[in-house]
């Protein structure tokens, strides 16, 4: 099964190119060594590094966290990074030193596979949370190069896809030399789908420290604000009709508030400010306003547009709830560890397949609302607004939440660091 999977995709490889040619007109970091996504560096070969997978952003954020626990154990590691994404890549390069290498993560085709290993020759692979391929598993098995599955998690929609190809995946995740699950349900998944679970560490972004230099200039503009700010973070593409929708179906009331709308990937920025101006509201976008004078607020509209990467902590200290985005569409839900280490409550709607635990632990905790949809969501911002003493008890759980929670870091590095030095003997 595995030869035919490789013939579909060695025969899929024009179609990439096709994507990979029309994402780049949006977003040009997907134009860059494209050659890398099939094998071929110009970076000089090289061995003995630490390779780290993390395909997007959020998975590159993480990385960032375990990154820092194992440069503090050795400081000499070279790191080989890989993405997949644009915003992944541009993220990962701050976390370079020199001796360090970033590079796309290879198509997964026996070739570029064999390509990527003979070339940079890595001592051991950390992938982050998910990305699991075949052909690169079993490359890494036959060289005798341990790979891992750091921060891992499945969800039930993820395990019954794998079953559905389980002469795909079985063998791949059989050939894992170690895997860290986020939660004992992941754990349990992952073993269903083949795994062999060495343990269950919890989640490294609840290790992540909120940038202080934001978060204080996020709120210093919403006390300039002059009202409470509701912010629709990490909205995916369909939901932001749905929220102007009920926002325009609450009418006067949802003017109670300042909204601010981040969406979740940049290549959107424009298209969705469009899309807020066709009904007929203003927008100031984060673009646009000046971040040198901290103790006045952004411009006056209907609504902010946050249209920056790596900002996150600056909005979620501007604002005083936040609305979950992927949640409100059946896309499983964002990440909301971020939110509640700011301090900031959630609400969220039904669909957070994707971080089942942590959305069920930040409700029990107070941390988070959920709701069943977007007019739900508004009602619940505007009431949450509207009480000093509910939102102050809120804010409040979601800060205890977050620190109740870390610890994965250390524990991850100390299994990396446990392979590393198993692979050098």
């Amino acid at each position: 099964m595995r030869a035919l999977y490789s013939l579909v995709l060695w025969l899929a490889r024009p179609l990439l190119l096709r994507k990979l040619a029309r994402r780049g007109q949006q977003e040009p970091g997907y134009l860059e060594a494209m050659d890398e996504r099939f094998g071929h560096y110009t970076q000089p070969r090289g061995q003995g590094f630490v390779w780290l997978h993390a395909v997007s952003l959020g998975e590159t954020r993480a990385a960032a966290i375990l990154l820092a626990h194992l440069r503090q154990a050795d400081p000499a590691l070279r790191l080989l990074l890989t993405h997949g994404t644009a915003t992944g890549r541009v993220e990962g390069a701050r976390l370079l030193r020199e001796g360090d290498v970033q590079v796309w993560q290879p198509w997964d085709t026996p070739g570029a596979v064999a390509r990527f290993l003979d070339h940079f020759r890595p001592r051991v692979g950390v992938l982050l949370e998910t990305e699991v391929w075949p052909n690169l598993a079993a490359a890494c098995r036959a060289r005798g190069v341990p790979l891992a599955l750091a921060n891992a998690r499945l969800s039930a929609k993820s395990l019954a896809q794998a079953r559905r190809l389980s002469g795909l995946s079985r063998p791949a995740y059989a050939s894992l030399a170690a895997v860290w699950a986020q939660t004992d349900a992941d754990a349990d998944r992952l073993r269903q789908a083949g795994a062999t679970v060495q343990g269950v560490f919890g989640n490294l972004k609840f290790d992540a420290t909120p940038d202080a230099a934001q978060l204080a200039r996020g709120r210093g503009w919403r006390a300039a604000a002059g009202r409470p700010v509701a912010m629709f973070a990490s909205s995916r593409e369909g939901e932001e009709t749905l929220w102007l929708d009920a926002l325009q179906a609450a009418g006067s009331a949802a003017r109670a508030v300042q909204w601010l709308l981040v969406p979740r990937h940049p290549q959107r920025f424009d298209d969705v400010a469009a899309l807020v101006t066709a009904r007929g509201l203003s927008v100031s976008r984060r673009s646009d306003w000046a971040t040198s004078h901290d103790g006045v607020a952004p411009p006056a509209a209907d609504v902010w547009i946050g249209d920056s990467l790596g900002e996150m902590a600056l909005y979620y200290g501007l604002s005083d709830v936040a609305l979950l985005g992927g949640s409100f569409a059946p896309l499983g839900g964002q990440n909301l560890i971020e939110a509640a280490a700011c301090g900031c409550p959630v609400v969220m709607g039904p669909h957070t397949f994707n971080f089942a635990e942590a959305a069920e632990l930040a409700e029990a905790a107070g941390a988070a609302q959920r709701v069943q949809d977007m007019p739900a969501a508004i009602a619940a911002a505007l009431a949450m607004t509207a009480d000093g003493s509910r939102h102050r008890h809120r804010a409040a759980a979601a800060q205890a939440f977050a620190a109740a929670h870390r610890g994965a870091a250390a524990r991850t590095a100390g299994a990396v660091g446990g392979l590393i030095a198993a692979s050098a003997r």
